[in-house]
């Protein structure tokens, strides 16, 4: 089930703000600066993203569903996590949505105050059943430092 919640005009400044602050070593609420080559271009595209760490494993998340990074994950294999001076280089394996329903409730006690709009009535107290309903419309790399 593809899907993607394009941002607003309010969010896209806010992201560009926090990715900006990333860049410059500032994480708000653990916020990095995600560069990923894009699928098409080959340039380095940049979106800022909550890394998540869950039982020793690092994660990303994509609350807003099949974006543009996450296609271009797909296509490149991994990327680059940057808070201010420190880029670390990465690889990405996506995980099948049958694996996902608690890493998606993880990152939603983390930040679900910021992506709930995303998730729509699912939260981290949401029962199993939903969180496997709504898995594959938020995909999850794991991620491995390269």
């Amino acid at each position: 089930m593809s899907r993607y919640l394009k941002p607003g005009r309010t969010t896209a400044r806010f992201n560009a703000a926090v990715g900006w602050l990333a860049r410059r070593g500032i994480s708000l609420a653990g916020a990095a600066d995600l560069s990923v080559r894009g699928r098409k271009s080959g340039a380095w595209r940049r979106v800022p993203v909550n890394p998540m760490t869950y039982a020793g494993a690092r994660y990303l998340v994509s609350a807003r569903g099949e974006s543009d990074w996450v296609r271009n994950m797909r296509a490149a294999g991994g990327g680059q996590l940057r808070v201010g001076r420190r880029t670390r280089a990465f690889t990405a394996v996506e995980l099948p949505p049958s694996e996902t329903p608690e890493l998606l409730r993880a990152y939603l006690r983390r930040w679900g105050w910021e992506v709930k709009s995303y998730f729509g009535e699912i939260t981290a107290d949401s029962p199993d059943e939903a969180l496997h309903a709504a898995a594959p419309r938020h995909p999850v790399f794991r991620i491995t430092e390269a």
